[in-house]
């Protein structure tokens, strides 16, 4: 894709518009929807609450499997959000994109590594800091010694792995994807009326295929994340 951006110059550090109001888009757009459907919270829920209560079951259930023994039920909020935001930013540039003046605004954040870097590292910050919490700091730097001394490189390079396979799984799926929808609208509209009538029924196959893709990339980056925590809470 031929995405242009305009940057910013704050406090001599060097901002990407799209990104940022990409992010906050999403961040709004999660807010207006758990906001939508817990208005109206009662002990006979409706529609919307059964929805809501369904997001959060599914969620805490992500949570309960990567720790069974119930240690993890202050990670459900943080997996909650964390999925809805990774959902709501994957479709984003599906069905709402601003360019303005050969410029791009807004698009799908996830498809930039810097913001699923960004994500990735809060995810493994986490699981270094209550790691520490539980451990104390001796006890989090020997875990990396165990269950045996000599696999110490190894386990210093996982931590590197496991934060390039979080990040660039998620942004390589999105970023693929709105590359492809990107290449399908050039055929449509290459050859005039024919290859864009032939375009459109793959066009929204490929949309449809894309909105699947950004829920199981949503799932699969909360679930890695509280598989994580949850190994950074054990010892060998």
């Amino acid at each position: 894709m031929d995405n242009k951006y305009k940057f910013v110059e704050f406090l001599g550090l060097r901002f990407n518009v799209a990104n940022d109001l990409s992010v906050l888009v999403s961040a709004v757009l999660v807010f207006i929807l758990v906001f939508a459907l817990s208005r109206k919270v009662t002990m006979r829920p409706g529609k919307a609450q059964n929805v809501l209560e369904w997001m959060i079951d599914f969620t805490n259930s992500i949570v309960k499997s990567a720790m069974p023994d119930g240690s993890g039920k202050q990670f459900n909020l943080y997996a909650f959000v964390l999925f809805l935001f990774i959902f709501v930013s994957n479709q984003l540039g599906l069905f709402f994109q601003v360019k303005v003046g050969g410029f791009t605004y807004v698009k799908s954040p996830t498809s930039n590594p810097l913001i699923t870097m960004g994500l990735a590292t809060v995810s493994l910050l986490l699981s270094h800091y209550y790691a520490v919490k539980k451990f104390g700091f001796g006890g989090y730097l020997s875990n990396y010694a165990r269950p045996v001394k000599f696999l110490l490189p190894i386990n210093l390079l996982e931590e590197f792995t496991n934060f390039l396979t979080l990040s660039l799984r998620l942004y390589g799926n999105i970023f693929a994807g709105e590359v492809l929808l990107a290449l399908i609208g050039t055929v449509a509209k290459s050859l005039g009326a024919v290859t864009f009538v032939a375009a459109m029924p793959l066009a929204m196959v490929w949309q449809g295929f894309s909105v699947f893709i950004g829920a199981i990339q949503a799932y699969v980056f909360t679930t890695l994340s509280m598989v994580y925590i949850s190994r950074k809470m054990e010892q060998e």
